[in-house]
This record gives structure tokens, C-alpha cells and sequence, in this order.
């Protein structure tokens, strides 16, 4: 897990996480404030991959992950 700013100042935790059909992504959470729970897809074959991915993002590259990044469906 990583914390990290957006280029609004807003600060979210970034984890490598699955889908139930096996696609991996990188999962932003907001500390705070009303943002939803947001994810984009990660080019990770495994999750050892996609955590080798994020760890190493630096903050340009996990802001443009998040700026690319959907909302997720938590329903």
C-alpha cells in the first residue's frame, strides 16, 4: 500500500488488488472527504506484478493512474 497527494492536494492509498475474473488493478482510497473508491487496470500478469508496478510509481505516475481510473462499483 502507498500514500500519495493528487495534483489537488487530496491524499489516497493505492493497493494492487483482483477481480473475481483475475484482472488486476490498482485500487485508490481516498483518507478522506467524498471521493469514491476509484480503479484502473494494471498490464500484471500476477499479483506480485502488479505490486512490482506500483511500487515502483513514482507520485507523477500513480497521479496519472488515478487520473485515468474509473469509479468502482462497490454494490
Amino acid at each position: 500500500m502507498r500514500r500519495f497527494e493528487d495534483s489537488d492536494g487530496r491524499v489516497w492509498e493505492v493497493v494492487a488488488g483482483r477481480e473475481s475474473w483475475g484482472a488486476l488493478f490498482a485500487l485508490f482510497v481516498p483518507l478522506a472527504g467524498p471521493d469514491p473508491v476509484r480503479q484502473t487496470q494494471l498490464p500484471a500478469d500476477s499479483w506480485e506484478d502488479a505490486a512490482r508496478i506500483l511500487g515502483a510509481a513514482d507520485e507523477v505516475d500513480l497521479r496519472e493512474m488515478l487520473e485515468k481510473s474509473l469509479e468502482k462499483d462497490l454494490g
